[in-house]
């Protein structure tokens, strides 16, 4: 496996970039919008393909790369499901699977530091954004900060991982850069009391200054939604109501870009395509299943996925490959639905 450890001492954030293997599929965790170009010159030095840029939570000491890594690198952004920010291609939920080739990652909802905070779990190490720190735990004194909540996401999830479970936390302020379940238990101070009201007592009666960045990173971070604007104007997009009169059509071919793991949760439009977003410029190049039904059949392409995201970015795609009837539906399955579009479940 590829594992990189990655570091802006400006703000004391770590990000990781994790692959299965040398030219396959990669994944990068809480990355800093000023470290950006550094990601992708790695990413081209190991010979990866970077298909997703993952949050652990609305940051508010940095902003965020995500939206960036997404211009650069047409990669899917992913955020927990309780996130407030305005769109992400993804939203995953406690229990679900974060997954790229060779790699599947556990998604823990651990709420505290903020109400939207999420860890990851692979195999024998937990990435845990800012729940839980090398000998600390992420403030809760704003974002809906909540010592309780923070309490129970440790004690009641976190520290009941096997202790050789690695630790590599969102910041570190001190140095460290890696510690195990079993080393925080032992030694981590915060942790070392007998109470949640304990617990709580003691996360009340810390006096830290807001983050530097606060007010300029928690707005900014909030807004990094894919701009369609422009896809509009070029009649590249129709909304979800006007989906719903086209569906069906036999002059309309609807691509769904989602992962099966979505079109099980969720459903999907009845008669689409499942063509993963991953797969999408082997799909739309010179003999690829997209470029051949299109051009074959004269079908008009109308991709959708989740939020509109992905969709966005397959539009402007298909139509560089040469696919120049290709649409999609603005604000993807969510719009559809509210728009009472039919939905049906896949049997698998």
């Amino acid at each position: 496996m590829i594992f990189r450890q990655l570091f802006d001492q400006t703000s004391g954030t770590y990000s990781y970039l994790l692959a299965s293997r040398a030219g396959g599929e990669a994944l990068i965790i809480d990355p800093v919008l000023e470290k950006v170009e550094r990601y992708l010159q790695l990413v081209r030095e190991l010979d990866l393909k970077l298909v997703k840029a993952v949050d652990t939570h609305l940051h508010a000491d940095h902003i965020t790369g995500l939206g960036a890594l997404r211009d650069r690198a047409h990669c899917i952004t992913v955020m927990g499901e309780r996130s407030r920010v305005d769109v992400v291609s993804m939203r995953l939920a406690d229990g679900e699977k974060l997954r790229i080739e060779g790699i599947c990652l556990d998604v823990l909802y651990t709420p505290g530091h903020t109400d939207d905070s999420y860890s990851f779990l692979m195999q024998n190490r937990v990435f845990t954004g800012d729940t839980l720190l090398i000998r600390g735990t992420g403030r809760t004194d704003f974002q809906n900060g909540d010592a309780r909540a923070q309490y129970e996401s440790i004690f009641g999830r976190l520290l009941k991982l096997p202790e050789e479970t690695l630790v590599y936390p969102a910041h570190d302020y001190k140095g460290d850069t890696v510690s195990t379940i079993g080393e925080e238990k032992r030694y981590n101070p915060r942790l070392q009391v007998k109470s949640v009201e304990e617990y709580v007592e003691l996360m009340r009666g810390l006096t830290l200054p807001n983050p530097k960045m606060m007010d300029v990173a928690v707005p900014a971070n909030m807004r990094i939604g894919l701009a369609q604007e422009e896809l509009v104007r070029r009649g590249w997009s129709v909304t979800a109501e006007e989906a719903t009169a086209l569906a069906g059509r036999s002059g309309i071919a609807l691509v769904d870009l989602r992962e099966p793991d979505e079109r099980k949760k969720h459903g999907s439009i009845p008669g689409s395509l499942s063509a993963p977003y991953p797969g999408l410029a082997e799909n739309i190049r010179n003999g690829g299943v997209l470029h051949e039904l299109a051009v074959a059949t004269g079908k008009s392409l109308l991709f959708y996925c989740a939020f509109g995201e992905r969709s966005a970015m397959a539009v402007q795609a298909a139509h560089d490959a040469g696919l120049a009837d290709a649409r999609h539906i603005q604000g993807g399955l969510d719009a559809w639905k509210k728009a009472n579009g039919p939905i049906v479940r896949d049997p698998a």
